[in-house]
């Protein structure tokens, strides 16, 4: 199991590498911290494994389409 979770982290960090930007950093490192909660031994890692996996799917998609930045808004000032 250790193993398969070295090479998927590898795959994701690959990914990370190839399309970080400064819009997606802030996701970016959440993504790469994701396997630091995957912690325990026996029922307990595989709770924290699923709760990790089911994060790192939500963060994959998000910095995979990130929110586009806000156009900047026009201020006029009277005079």
């Amino acid at each position: 199991m250790e193993r398969a979770l070295i090479g998927e982290y590898e795959t994701v960090v690959a990914e990370i590498v190839a399309k970080l930007t400064p819009l997606n950093h802030a996701t970016a490192v959440d993504l790469a911290s994701v396997p630091e909660h995957i912690r325990g031994f026996g029922h307990v890692r595989r709770a924290h494994m699923a709760t990790a996996k089911a994060r790192e799917s939500v963060l994959l998609a998000q910095f995979r389409s990130p929110l586009p930045a806000p156009a900047p808004v026009a201020i006029s000032m009277v005079v």
